[in-house]
């Protein structure tokens, strides 16, 4: 069982949705800690609820990134934490950040911190990814769960899922439907990192196609809700 460290500016659904697959052995898993940027985020509260430890680092008015950063890994190796998961953290992680949590030979190449975008990546990163897609007019919209590197949402991708954009379709509408694929897909991503079935090859993510009996193989490639 892997040791899961989660940041978070925001609600915290995609939290929950990892806290929920933890509670009930979805995924080989427990949430170690929960640590914030925003003083009052939704997160917290929801960790807290479940009985997780929590920490806040405001971020406001912060200069020194690497330093801020430094603070956050700090308390990430306090907790033992194994795996970093972004859901909804509104910064940008730096270089040193992912020094501290880089590949080992147990990890087969990959990366230990790991992302969830609301886009179908390399296509609109950064903020408003449902947004961005209507603005473009493209016909089919999505999620990505991704390795994180230095760049914004450029990282390694492990596992997509992908939504059609509807007649009609608002951003919120377009964002809720993403939504819920995101929280099927994080978790399923995550199960397949503490299973060890995935290693990074350049920049292509590979899952192991062992497979335990009776289970259904679902390939990190695209799929269509």
């Amino acid at each position: 069982m892997i040791r899961l460290g989660v940041l978070a500016s925001g609600g915290g659904t995609n939290l929950q949705a990892l806290l929920d697959a933890c509670g009930t052995h979805r995924i080989d898993a427990e949430v170690a800690l929960v640590l914030s940027n925003l003083p009052g985020a939704g997160a917290l509260e929801r960790a807290s609820r479940a009985g997780v430890a929590t920490a806040c680092l405001p971020s406001k008015g912060v200069v020194d990134r690497a330093a801020y950063d430094g603070a956050v890994v700090d308390l990430l190796h306090q907790a033992r934490v194994d795996l970093v998961c972004l859901a909804g953290y509104m910064r940008l992680v730096t270089p040193g950040f992912l020094r501290a949590y880089g590949p080992t030979a147990a990890t087969r190449g990959c990366p230990r911190v790991v992302n969830i975008h609301p886009a179908l990546l390399p296509a609109f990163p950064g903020l408003h990814g449902p947004r961005q897609a209507l603005a473009a007019g493209v016909k089919v919209a999505g999620c990505t769960v991704h390795f994180v590197d230095e760049g914004t949402d450029t990282g390694p991708i492990i596992a997509q899922a992908a939504v059609p954009v509807l007649d009609g379709d608002t951003e919120a509408s377009l964002a809720a439907r993403i939504l819920e694929q995101e929280h099927r897909l994080y978790p399923q991503a995550v199960q397949w990192i503490a299973e060890g079935r995935l290693s990074l090859e350049g920049r292509t993510v590979r899952l192991d196609r062992a497979t335990a009996p009776g289970e259904r193989l679902r390939s990190p490639a695209v799929e269509l809700a």
